[in-house]
Formats: structure tokens, sequence, C-alpha cells
């Protein structure tokens, strides 16, 4: 469902997607195993009992925009383990929607996968979902230098590397304050929800559920993200 108009998306040919919790929803629970494997990651690291180590990874989250950000700022950790130990999970769960790819399919122009998570989850993630071969090039967390979404040289970066006017592009993301800037350097910008409870993460700092103010810098919402593509687009032949 769109919410606003002033983006017209017809006129866009630049498509932009971020991962967990908008390419597949929220509900099958996948970003619950690498949330479970960063407390488990935390509380081994710092030698933290399991409340202490989730308090802290949450913490970090908010105030850095990801746990591995904060963990880097705070405790100089190498980012290579913490990405291969807490992407190591179970694709099982990821559903194959053949409506998703014919909706993504059809979408004039190209198409990206911008994330906060390594670009190996990315991957996975797509190849499980059967869609990694629609997208021309995806962005992890290593390519923006590890300095995450919400700041705004994840975004230089990202346009930068494949020459992309964010004009002329659309972002899709589940987190508000991550399309904040997107808005502000001329992306239109589409909110992803779901019907998941957030309230264990950080206040601000929350994906999207199915209620809730819709800040300025959200042009378009949606919990069906098929749907609204199908909508924009009719599939080509």
């Amino acid at each position: 469902m769109s919410i606003k108009s002033q983006a017209p998306l017809t006129e866009r040919r630049t498509w932009v997607f971020d991962l967990d919790n908008t390419l597949y929803p929220a509900e099958c629970n996948l970003f619950a195993q690498i949330d479970e494997r960063m407390t488990r990651f935390v509380a081994d690291y710092l030698g933290l009992p399991d409340a202490e180590a989730r308090a802290l990874q949450k913490q970090y989250y908010f105030e850095h925009g990801t746990t591995l950000s904060g963990m880097m700022t705070h405790h100089e950790i190498d980012p290579a383990p913490f990405l291969k130990f807490v992407h190591n999970i179970d694709h099982s769960p990821l559903p194959v929607n053949l409506k998703l790819r014919e909706a993504i399919k059809a979408l004039p122009g190209r198409k990206f996968v911008l994330t906060n998570g390594s670009l190996g989850h990315a991957q996975g993630v797509t190849e499980a979902m059967q869609i990694s071969d629609l997208f021309d090039g995806m962005f992890g967390i290593e390519e923006m230098d590890y300095r995450p979404k919400p700041a705004r040289s994840a975004y230089d970066k990202f346009l930068s590397s494949f020459k992309i006017d964010p004009r002329d592009a659309v972002f899709f993301e589940d987190l508000a304050r991550n399309l904040e800037p997107a808005h502000q350097m001329g992306f239109a910008t589409v909110l992803v929800t779901s019907e998941k409870d957030w309230s264990h993460e950080p206040d601000g700092a929350r994906p999207a559920g199915p209620e809730g103010e819709i800040a300025p810098y959200v042009d378009h919402v949606t919990g069906d993200l098929a749907a609204f593509l199908e909508a924009t687009f009719e599939p080509q032949d």
C-alpha cells in the first residue's frame, strides 16, 4: 500500500533493496538466528553473561548502526571472524517466492542489494531465495569500510561504486532511520513493514511494525513487497 504519491516510482530506473527483513519476510525469523549468534559472539569475546552481552549488543546497534561497528569502535575487533560467525546460519526458513521473483524481474532498469550485512550473506540469502541472478550488484558492509547505514558515507560509497544517481533511484528498507539520509539524497523511499513484535529492539532503531507514525522521509509503505512491486509495474514477458 502506498501512502504518499509525491515520488512517482514509474519515472525511476534504479531499484535498491535492503536485505534482511526487506527482501525476505521478517516473519520467517531468519534474522533471529543472526541476532542470537551476535549475542553469543559478544558474550564469548568479552567474557560476559548472556544477558549483559545482549544488552551491550543492542546498545552498540542503536549507537553505531550495527553491533559490529560498536565492537570495532570500542574493542578493535577484526570484523572478518565476527561476520563469518554471525552469518553461519540455516537458510531453510527462507521462502522461494516466485511472485516476488517475477515482480523484481519486471522492474525496468538496474537492481541492487545494499545491506549492513556481509556480501557473502547477501549472496547466500538471495541464492536461497532464487533471486540472486536478478541483481546487477550487491554492496555489503565490507564495501562500506564497515561504516554502516545510516552513515552518509555508506550511501556515498554505494552510489559511487555503481555510478547511480539517487534522483533516479528507489530504496526499500525495513528500518526507517536508514531511509532518512537516502531521502535527503534524492531517493524515493519505501518502508517495508511486518507483523512481528520488535519491542526487544532499541526504541528508535526498530524495524517497521504494522503500526506507528510514518516519518516525512518515508514516501511509501508496504507490508507486501511483491504486491507493491506488481502494482507499480506489470510483469513483462
